[in-house]
């Protein structure tokens, strides 16, 4: 082969060529359209949520784009149905390479004593202890299979900031950036690296809701934001797809804010 011709086919690589993916929280939003990009670098993807016709819908687009994707039904809440959902993967395609932990909740939006302590403990299990759960199982999964590889975790900028309005979801998210930075040091030597990123304003459903509850704060959010706009859920999976590529093989322990400059 000629430099050239050598050239031209690894310039046709994707970004996640030949990795095999797992995305939680995969069915709409932020994980819906990893999904989309992931497969387009060359990913094979499953994906996993509580809602079947939401990840059958996101699993028939990408395939139909010419993607290899399936989908397992997965409750973050639930230990074994998280080990389940791994277990799934490595039995579908042999191997785990990179895995986006990207599922969560949202409670109702309000000051700490108007938060109910159902809503904490719903937004615990989920926001907190459903990553902890997938990150073990996915490291137990890498582990054994291709040996070494790459977790992300969405955090948010909430967790970096007093969150008035959001103080359960936020305390979850600093959690959750304690515990990407604990398993960073612990399985780094062991070739799994393993990073946040930490959305600004994002153009989910979760967003709407959120505006729904509390009538303007969209408004006030992109008024906040240097670059004066929302980001589209794709460009917040862009940085996870980096983070999860060889490109970023020397990154591991940090959260990546994707904020517009929020917090410059």
């Amino acid at each position: 082969m000629t430099t050239t011709s050598a050239h031209s086919s690894s310039a046709h690589l994707g970004l996640l060529d030949g990795k095999v993916a797992f995305i939680t929280g995969a069915g709409r939003g932020i994980g819906a359209a990893a999904a989309h990009l992931f497969a387009r670098e060359g990913a094979k993807v499953v994906l996993a949520a509580r809602t079947e016709s939401e990840l059958r819908r996101v699993t028939q687009e990408v395939r139909a784009s010419g993607g290899t994707a399936d989908y397992v039904l997965c409750d973050l809440a639930d230990a074994e149905s998280v080990s389940a959902a791994v277990k799934h993967v490595t039995a579908l395609h042999g191997r785990l390479d990179i895995a986006f932990n990207n599922g969560a909740t949202l409670v109702p939006p309000g000051p700490m004593d108007t938060t109910t302590e159902v809503d904490f403990d719903h937004i615990y299990a989920v926001n907190l202890k459903g990553p902890w759960l997938a990150m073990v199982a996915e490291i137990t999964a890498i582990r054994a299979t291709s040996g070494t590889g790459a977790i992300v975790n969405t955090s948010s900028i909430g967790a970096l900031m007093a969150n008035p309005d959001l103080p359960a979801y936020g305390a979850m998210k600093r959690g959750l950036n304690s515990l990407t930075a604990s398993a960073a040091a612990t399985y780094g030597p062991e070739g799994i690296r393993v990073n946040a990123i930490a959305p600004g304003t994002t153009t989910t459903e979760t967003l709407g809701s959120w505006e729904e509850a509390s009538p303007g704060i969209i408004d006030s959010l992109v008024a906040s934001t240097p670059l004066r706009r929302a980001a589209s859920p794709n460009e917040i999976a862009e940085a996870a797809a980096w983070l999860l590529s060889d490109r970023a093989s020397y990154v591991t322990g940090t959260i990546l804010r994707v904020d517009g400059g929020t917090l410059a």
